[in-house]
């Protein structure tokens, strides 16, 4: 099963060695609303190799990114304290960050508009002429 969605990165990433490649997990908070009420579901996405070293510096809490996940499954296990608990897993396909609002907050203003420049003033005939006449 394929999914695609805008979500939140919930942790930071971190690079690990997978045997023959490198990988690195990212948590993804998808929210939406049911029956009126704000819900998140999180999907432990993991995203493989060349893409992964390039892209794990720019993966940190809280930035937006559009997300496209392959092989996307349900992974049940058992808590220390013997609940039972599903987790949604899948392989991050595409990737790409999106633009959050607090960097355009913080982007520096417009410059101020620059006034025109004054004309220069006309000739008057008189440009040859000394100022220091004497009267």
């Amino acid at each position: 099963m394929n999914a695609f969605g805008l979500a939140r990165i919930g942790r930071d990433c971190e690079l690990r060695d997978a045997g023959n490649s490198v990988v690195t997990n990212i948590a993804l908070a998808f929210s939406g609303r049911a029956r009126g009420e704000k819900v998140t579901t999180w999907v432990e996405g993991a995203l493989f190799g060349k893409r992964a070293e390039a892209l794990v510096q720019y993966l940190r809490k809280g930035k937006s990114v559009s997300v496209t996940l392959n092989n996307l499954r349900e992974d049940k296990y058992t808590k220390q304290d013997g609940t039972v608990t599903t987790k949604l897993i899948g392989d991050v396909i595409d990737i790409e960050l999106c633009p959050d609002g607090t960097q355009q907050a913080q982007a520096a203003p417009p410059p101020a508009p620059r006034p025109s420049p004054r004309p220069a003033p006309a000739p008057t005939g008189f440009d040859d002429m000394d100022d220091d006449i004497p009267f």
